[in-house]
């Protein structure tokens, strides 16, 4: 299976850098993995409801244009369905099972994702109702995607 992550904003701090290139290189053996980071918006301060839909919207452009019509796209969105490692781990499963190949996991910017890359998503998932930054929420993936395939291949991960 491929799975593609394509999230807004760059990786600046080194731990997460370290963190995302440790689970990547872990997932080498279970999936092709290939990674998009595409440029963020500057949103200024004090920016108002109709500035931040426009930020959302010129990012979500983007990120529509690296999602190919065949690939299964994934968007982690607060408003999103939680599951826990193991059903995360089956339902990745049955995707491959139903002849799903390329999954996308789509991880927005600082302000989340546009309407327009939410309705093209053919899933949400939350990992929590909190908010995370989204440059954390891409090592905590990665780390879910690594356990999953160890759940599904039956080896053992730590609970």
């Amino acid at each position: 299976m491929k799975i593609t992550i394509i999230s807004v904003g760059k990786i600046k701090e080194k731990y997460l850098r370290d963190g995302i290139a440790e689970y990547t290189k872990r997932l080498g053996r279970y999936c092709k993995l290939d990674q998009a980071e595409l440029p963020d918006e500057k949103t200024p301060d004090g920016a108002s409801a109709a500035v931040e839909i426009r930020i959302k919207e010129i990012e979500g452009e983007r990120i529509l244009r690296s999602i190919r019509d065949t690939d299964y796209v994934i968007a982690l969105a607060i408003e999103g369905k939680m599951l826990d490692s193991p059903e995360l781990a089956s339902y990745i499963d049955s995707l491959g099972v139903q002849g799903k190949s390329s999954l996308v996991f789509v991880i927005g910017g600082s302000l989340g994702l546009s309407d327009a890359v939410l309705k093209r998503a053919d899933y949400k998932l939350s990992f929590s109702k909190m908010t995370f930054p989204h440059q954390l929420m891409k090592m905590i993936l990665l780390e879910q995607l690594y356990r999953s395939y160890r759940i599904i291949h039956g080896e053992p991960y730590h609970k």
